[in-house]
């Protein structure tokens, strides 16, 4: 089995763990990825469900780690692989001088992506009416695991001991949306400004469209080396019934934003996320794929999670097949366009452990 279809295998069935203590700790609920547990296959890390529906039944066991570290994974008894789990970050165990555990402030994403969502609220997800229905922004703050708004200063200062102590390499920067016209822009401009004075590392924002283009120059000025701006979903029926709230921003506004943060960022710089497996089908994937692409827009297709606690908590996760289906192509569609995740200098899309894609587009990537 290749890398590409384990990874794709284990993504879309989870997998389960005989010791649930290995590698670092998951996170059940917030912003995501949740519920997943990180793991290296090869010389990539990505992160795995492991506490969803799906993988309570997956085929896929992961054995204990041996004392180098190494776990071997079966599926149905058989042997497929041999896998290693990341250290624990040891940023983990400081707290702030107000006693404020720095993971509450910051995660470890994958081995070395440190990922804050600086606003823990939203317009969206305080409405039924309106909320994203695979969103869990408010379960890790309604539990106690995170807090609210974290400011610029305590993000400088957990970015700086990520850096030093854990060798994190770039930082993703999210948020819930706001009321304000600038749909977040204005708490990531604060947030980088404040981490680029302490430390040198390439920071990815995402938020929705501002209502106002400027705002792309203003989040590069302050320091953002890349942009996330997130469709989630692609065809006007999926998006209204998954996303009421944020389908209120017609598709229209993301392209024109797209267009202008491709000015300011450069292309493969502005990325999407587009969640696989809540409707859409997989030709208008990859339709909206090569649009994006041929804007300079990298295209990161990631397959659906259910999170426990979500209205989506029991929607099936895609099939390995249909994913396969999509990033296939779609790897060779963005090595063709010049926008390889490995290029990109901060965020998801250059992670890439929430999806096999990156290794997809190396089966492309001219010699």
């Amino acid at each position: 089995m290749s890398d590409a279809q384990l990874i794709n295998d284990l993504q879309t069935h989870g997998m389960r763990l005989v010791d649930p203590r290995a590698g670092h700790e998951s996170r059940r609920g917030g912003a995501g990825p949740s519920d997943h547990k990180a793991i290296t296959i090869g010389e990539r890390t990505v992160m795995i469900p492991v506490h969803t529906a799906p993988s309570f039944d997956s085929p896929f066991l992961v054995e204990a780690p041996d004392a180098t570290g190494e776990a071997r994974v079966t599926r149905d008894g058989a042997f497929v692989a041999s896998v290693r789990f990341p250290t624990a970050a040891k940023f983990y165990r400081l707290k702030t001088a107000d006693g404020i555990p720095y993971s509450h402030i910051a995660a470890l994403h994958s081995k070395d992506v440190l990922a804050t969502t600086v606003l823990q609220t939203c317009i969206r997800y305080e409405s039924r009416k309106k909320t994203c229905q695979f969103c869990s922004i408010g379960q890790s703050l309604a539990a106690g695991r995170t807090i609210a708004h974290k400011t610029p200063a305590q993000l400088a200062e957990v970015a700086r001991a990520a850096v030093e102590l854990d060798r994190v390499t770039h930082m993703v920067l999210t948020t819930g949306t706001p009321a304000g016209k600038d749909r977040g822009a204005k708490v990531l401009c604060e947030s980088a400004e404040a981490i680029k004075a302490a430390v040198d590392l390439p920071l990815q924002g995402q938020c929705e469209p501002p209502e106002d283009d400027a705002w792309h120059q203003r989040m590069f000025d302050a320091g953002i080396d890349t942009l996330g701006m997130h469709l989630e979903a692609v065809t006007p029926e999926v998006r209204q019934r998954i996303m009421p709230g944020k389908a209120s921003v017609p598709l229209e506004k993301y392209f024109s934003s797209f267009e202008a943060a491709v000015k300011v960022f450069g292309r493969g710089q502005v990325s999407t996320y587009i969640l696989a497996g809540l409707g859409d089908t997989r030709e208008a994937i990859l339709a909206m794929s090569e649009r994006l692409c041929a804007m300079g827009v990298y295209p990161f297709v990631v397959p659906f999670v259910p999170i426990s606690g979500t209205p989506l908590e029991s929607h099936p996760a895609p099939s390995a097949a249909f994913m396969a289906g999509i990033l296939r192509p779609l790897g060779q569609m963005i090595a063709r366009a010049g926008i390889l995740s490995s290029d990109m200098k901060a965020g998801c899309g250059k992670c890439g452990a929430c999806s096999a894609l990156a290794t997809y587009e190396k089966l492309k990537v001219p010699a």
